[in-house]
């Protein structure tokens, strides 16, 4: 099978509040979205895979600050940095996940190790960091991973739970970042990275690497990855539901990516969205909160950009 390529990504579903976005922070991100998808983009115009898409913009998503994974990953409750990340080929289902890691520079490297480098899926600690440190990763020390917006959203978090005031505010819950392709020989794959919720427990994971849940990729069906309340997200295996939705019920991509997003997560109180891509290359970012950061492009067709 040969074609074009297709190619999306998003920065999170935790967004700011319209109200709170400014038009130099708007233009930041719209700015930051663009440069993701250019080294997206160039794998696949250089007939390169979809693997090797979803991972180089997967890992300039993490070099960007703006975004909860990488160097702009969350705080724990404890002040500290715990990134999990998985990809997933879809040729063969192949995948690689690790969780509650802190030292590569970009996690999904780590997870890309996992995958190419041992027997297992998901791996954590001391094991996933050696993993990391035989591949050649680079590792960074805590002052790279720290930045000061996400200090102040950990002092504030902290400070509203202790006066019983916390509210539900998106942006400290939906941060993840995440990309999927389809390339011109037929190959789908996904990639997702998050630093988790802003004072989350140690050692909480969510659904970013887990396999079926926030990250899916398999060439017959779609590519998915996700992003907003990871519990919810594993409660419902998000993205293996809407592969099954495509295979069992026959529904298009979009069908299924919205009857998830827009009802089934709605259903438990669940949050968030999802980019997701299937076997002819057609798109669909479903989010039911007031913004995703996304990013879309069909070969042929012109590059967009989005928040909400």
């Amino acid at each position: 099978m040969s074609g074009s390529f297709s190619l999306a990504i998003h920065g999170g579903a935790g967004v700011l509040p319209r109200d709170s976005m400014t038009p130099e922070r708007e233009a930041a991100c719209h700015a930051a979205l663009a440069r993701v998808m250019a080294r997206g983009e160039a794998v696949l115009e250089a007939d390169g895979s979809a693997l090797d898409a979803v991972t180089e913009a997967v890992c300039a998503l993490e070099d960007e600050p703006l975004f909860n994974a990488g160097r702009g990953a969350v705080f724990t409750r404890e002040g500290t940095h715990e990134m999990d990340a998985a990809v997933m080929d879809g040729c063969d289902r192949s995948a690689g996940a690790v969780a509650g890691l802190f030292g590569p520079r970009n996690p999904v490297l780590a997870a890309r190790a996992v995958m190419e480098r041992t027997d297992h899926v998901l791996m954590i600690g001391a094991g996933a960091l050696e993993i990391a440190r035989a591949a050649g990763l680079d590792f960074e020390e805590a002052d790279y991973f720290f930045t000061q917006e996400r200090r102040d959203a950990l002092d504030e978090t902290l400070r509203m739970e202790a006066e019983g005031t916390l509210d539900d505010d998106p942006s400290r819950r939906h941060g993840t970042v995440g990309a999927v392709a389809r390339d011109r020989q037929g190959n789908l794959a996904a990639a997702t990275s998050t630093g988790g919720m802003t004072a989350k427990r140690s050692g909480r994971v969510g659904d970013s690497p887990m396999i079926g849940a926030g990250t899916f990729a398999d060439n017959a069906s779609c590519a998915v990855s996700a992003t907003g309340d990871g519990e919810a997200y594993l409660r419902l295996s998000v993205a293996h539901e809407i592969d099954a939705r495509m295979r069992l019920l026959g529904q298009d991509i979009g069908r299924a990516a919205e009857a998830v997003v827009m009802q089934d997560l709605v259903r438990i109180g669940g949050s968030g969205g999802l980019i997701a891509v299937d076997h002819t290359g057609a798109i669909s970012m479903p989010f039911n909160c007031e913004g995703m950061y996304r990013a879309q492009i069909r070969e042929g067709q012109g590059r967009e950009t989005a928040i909400y």
